[in-house]
């Protein structure tokens, strides 16, 4: 975040209004960096590191921010994503996204969905079908587990590692409809890096036999993931999954776009 911040001033720290200004400023730096140390903090807050320190103590003891080890960075918690979650509820992602989903299947010929995640679940919210006979049918309120669908992988890779912790806090993963889905963790998490490193995912019969997807995160403003995107298409028309990973500069084209219409005052 830039120095453009308002800087408090320690002598008025003990002020309620001052301390709770504090604290929003601290969520706004953690959420848009992703990681901060007490010293940056208390730069940044023109504040005592001691000050910095027991607000940072605050927020971990309330889940709002989180430790890899002590005395380590800050990074976003449990309760700051589910207020980012709750914020989410109150954007109509759909009406957002739909024109660009109609784009998508226009441009491809393929089903186009839009899909946001649920503990370790994702939930499909908006589709537009593919015009041809043969295609993946409309999903719109269907459940899949998110390790295990091309939406799902790509919401999760934009989440930082601890909050993957927390949903897949075992060595094994929820149980799926394929013999072609992950049944490991430690699978997962690798898989999360390769997505994370090439910008989208692919799904090859993980979730549903006979169908293929290639899926992006739907980041807002900070660069947090609000939904997933993606592209499905029978195996029997796609043949490989070079050719299903063809429609990835689609889709990443496509989150482009959302990103800028949720930009736009509405």
């Amino acid at each position: 975040m830039s120095n453009e911040l308002p800087q408090p001033t320690e002598p008025g720290i003990g002020s309620p209004t001052t301390s709770a200004d504090n604290v929003l400023l601290l969520l706004q730096l953690i959420g848009e960096r992703q990681a901060l140390r007490v010293a940056e903090a208390a730069e940044l807050l023109g504040v005592a590191r001691s000050t910095a320190h027991r607000l940072l103590t605050t927020l971990r003891r309330r889940g709002f921010v989180s430790q890899d080890r002590p005395n380590g960075a800050y990074r976003p918690g449990p309760a700051l994503y589910e207020v980012g979650l709750a914020a989410v509820s109150r954007i109509d992602i759909r009406r957002v996204a739909r024109p660009v989903l109609e784009q998508i299947q226009q441009e491809t010929q393929e089903t186009a969905s839009l899909a946001v995640l649920e503990g370790a679940t994702i939930r499909f919210v908006d589709c537009v079908e593919s015009p041809r006979s043969v295609r993946v049918g409309n999903r719109t309120g269907v459940v899949r587990p998110a390790h295990a669908s091309a939406v799902g992988k790509a919401i999760l890779a934009g989440l930082p590692d601890e909050e993957i912790d927390r949903r897949y806090p075992g060595d094994e993963l929820p149980a799926a409809t394929t013999p072609a889905a992950m049944t490991s963790a430690a699978d997962l998490r690798a898989e999360l890096t390769e997505i994370r490193a090439r910008g989208f995912a692919v799904n090859w019969e993980e979730s549903s036999d006979g169908v293929c997807a290639v899926a992006v995160a739907l980041r807002d403003t900070l660069g947090h993931p609000l939904a997933g995107l993606g592209v499905a298409a029978p195996i029997s028309r796609t043949g490989s999954r070079e050719a299903i990973t063809d429609f990835a500069p689609v889709v990443l084209r496509a989150a482009d776009l959302v990103r800028e219409r949720l930009r736009r005052p509405h």
